[in-house]
């Protein structure tokens, strides 16, 4: 019997301690098509391209921008991963209830349903294997449709047990329940203020970036991109996505991510970006924030091994200039 590795003793999955079985309850199962899922991605989608087009101006292009790079930093990585999945740093709980409604404005699911959904997926990447759907394995076209429009539906899913800090939470339940009306109020007041085009903009494209920009980061998060650590037999590794760092507000430092999950900074290493980790350090000067925990702070794993650094690139204007000067 292949016994699980220690790091997953403790994982909200809960599966048998047999690696085979295990694997199974994450690898047999179809993909269908979801449809709440899909029509709300789609709703948006169409709105963010047609009444986007249509409805053009400065100003709503400013909202865009400032609306979603504010849910991206404070809510999806400050609030629903660093801290509602990882619990990663210590806050207040209005200061965390804040972050966490921030992240429902992404799109992307409840607070409740995106723990599900991050941990299974999580936990079943570090199996030896794994269903296609939960490791980004499929050609880019065909993820895209499994992933914005279909679930998993595994034969024997492993039950996944969220601690009562957060399932027992009434505030977390009522966001689960509404997620998506949580929108309404912010349309309405974009409507007040900028009419329909900083609806399309505020809301529509929005949401529209968020879904599918996390997608898209996933995608390639888990298949193209450096690596600085292995998961020694994991059914997946995670990679570095560099120019994309900004963006994601550090979040595609996935490699160093799935090395050190409960790591509140995700740039570990010399030129990795990180705004997340910006914030929260920020946050702590002002008393906001504490106990950040960083990969030191964090349990040994042994299936963790650091890669050689590759050595860098050849400069060509060296190397043609070289061999103009050497016979």
């Amino acid at each position: 019997m292949d016994v699980l590795p220690d790091s997953l003793r403790t994982h909200r999955v809960r599966a048998s301690s047999d690696s085979a079985l295990a694997v199974r309850s994450v690898s047999r199962g179809r993909v269908a098509w979801e449809p709440v899922r899909s029509l709300w991605f789609t709703a948006m989608a169409l709105g963010a391209s047609i009444g986007g087009a249509l409805t053009f101006s400065l100003s709503a292009l400013v909202l865009f921008v400032a609306s979603t790079a504010t849910v991206l930093l404070l809510g999806h990585s400050l609030g629903m991963h660093r801290k509602l999945i990882h619990d990663s740093y210590d806050c207040p709980k209005w200061l965390e209830y804040l972050l966490v409604y921030c992240g429902v404005q992404v799109g992307l699911a409840g607070p409740l349903g995106l723990v599900r959904a991050h941990d299974l997926r999580d936990y079943a990447q570090r199996l030896p294997h794994c269903h296609d759907f939960l490791a980004h394995r499929q050609p880019f076209l065909i993820d895209a449709w499994w992933q914005l429009h279909c679930e998993l539906r595994l034969q024997n899913p492993p039950p996944i047990a969220i601690e009562a800090r957060i399932a027992d939470d009434a505030f977390y339940r009522f966001l689960q329940r509404t997620w998506m009306l949580q929108h309404l109020p912010w349309a309405l007041l974009f409507f007040a203020l900028g009419g329909w085009g900083w609806v399309c903009w505020g809301v529509c494209a929005r949401v529209t970036a968020g879904v599918f920009g996390h997608w898209l980061i996933g995608h390639f998060a888990h298949n193209q991109g450096d690596m600085h650590h292995e998961v020694r037999g994991a059914a997946v590794q995670g990679r570095n996505v560099r120019f994309a760092s900004l963006l994601t507000m550090g979040e595609s430092w996935h490699n160093n991510h799935h090395a050190f999950p409960g790591s509140a900074r995700l740039g570990l290493y010399a030129g990795e970006w990180d705004p997340g980790w910006w914030t929260l350090r920020a946050l702590e000067r002002i008393g906001w924030v504490s106990r950040l925990r960083l990969p030191e702070d964090l349990p040994a794993r042994p299936e963790l091994h650091r890669l050689p650094e590759p050595a860098p690139a050849p400069c060509a204007f060296c190397q043609g200039l070289r061999a103009r000067v050497l016979p």
